[in-house]
């Protein structure tokens, strides 16, 4: 199983250069990749919610970070020709679905265009020797069918978020086949479902929605409770793609379109999700299903990831209530007034 040590192998002063690396997800993955001994630079927009993961474990601390927009392609540019990146993982976006419907135009540009001006300097680079766009489950044409979308089914998100994490997929593939084959630089998608965890205060999202309330004793209020939705702890994702990084550096064969989800055992509805947490959480707190006439989201979602567990061995570490169970434990610490970056390194050090 790929782990902390496993990446420390391979990831020790490798230059690393992480797009998004001030949201959620780009936060724990600074985080391995600093305590793997990788030379990271960071190229992404201040971070998108007060408070934020980044500031709170202070992660700027231990890495190159700069502030940027990546629809900025001469700016991008400067920080690649600097850095020389030897490893780029994209992770840059507007990544809300509800947000896609207030303003399509800013996540085009974000998603397709801050997408290009990336790939365009990695084209331009003679450094990169290994490069992961990584998308989401919701890239797929979605049919509303009980089994889980494959890599080769087809690619037609349906609101703005979604179709242009599709575009961008698309875009993808047309710059691997068009320049990097013949330069030597393989680049992969990885397709990955709903994240949860310790550090996510973004708006619209289950999770941190249910924490909120917890915190605040108030009653959690769930849009769509029959909703299912691919859910796993973010560290999940993460380790697999530092591990299809290293292997299609070491490998370029091994570059292609990767699902990472959960098992079936894990694709939940948002009601079950939500009554496990308020179980795990304790002190009483209930939920209550209140749809608020908001925008289309898709009712139903899974994933088939048995390329990614045929390719790599790979297999989810941890269950849906595990997940939830650190979630928690990374909450009350935050409230608690912990050191967060220690409570992020045991669970880690966990994996």
């Amino acid at each position: 199983m790929y782990n902390l040590e496993a990446c420390r192998q391979f990831y020790q002063g490798k230059r690393v250069l992480v797009t998004g690396h001030t949201g959620f997800k780009g936060s724990w993955l600074c985080r391995i990749l600093t305590l793997a001994g990788a030379e990271v630079t960071g190229y992404s927009l201040e971070p998108p919610t007060e408070p934020a993961l980044f500031r709170i474990a202070g992660l700027e601390d231990g890495i190159d970070s700069v502030i940027g927009d990546i629809r900025d392609l001469k700016h991008l540019r400067q920080v690649f020709d600097r850095v020389q990146p030897e490893l780029v993982i994209h992770l840059a976006a507007q990544p809300i679905v509800r947000d896609s419907y207030e303003d399509p135009v800013y996540t085009y540009e974000t998603n397709v265009m801050g997408t290009v001006n990336l790939l365009e300097c990695v084209r331009l680079s003679s450094s990169v020797r290994s490069v992961l766009n990584v998308t989401t489950d919701k890239v797929y044409e979605n049919r509303e069918w009980e089994y889980g979308y494959r890599e080769c089914d087809p690619l037609d998100g349906y609101d703005p978020y979604s179709n242009s994490k599709s575009c961008s997929e698309l875009v993808t593939h047309s710059y691997q086949k068009s320049f990097f084959g013949k330069k030597g630089c393989p680049v992969s998608t990885a397709r990955a479902g709903n994240v949860i965890g310790g550090g996510d205060f973004a708006n619209d999202r289950i999770i941190p929605d249910c924490v909120r309330a917890a915190a605040a004793g108030k009653e959690i209020v769930v849009r769509n409770p029959y909703a299912t939705r691919p859910f796993q702890h973010v560290l999940e994702p993460l380790f697999v793609y530092l591990e299809i990084m290293q292997r299609q550096y070491e490998d370029a064969a091994y570059q292609g379109y990767y699902n990472v989800g959960p098992d079936d055992g894990d694709c939940v509805t948002t009601g079950e999700l939500t009554t496990m947490f308020c179980e795990i959480w304790g002190d009483g707190i209930r939920w209550v299903s209140r749809h608020d006439g908001g925008p289309h989201e898709a009712n139903f979602l899974k994933l088939d990831c048995s390329k990614v567990k045929k390719v790599f061995g790979w297999h989810p570490r941890w269950r849906i209530r595990e997940a939830l169970e650190l979630t928690a434990e990374w909450s009350k610490a935050y409230l608690l007034g912990q050191d967060m970056a220690q409570v992020m390194d045991r669970q880690i050090g966990s994996y």
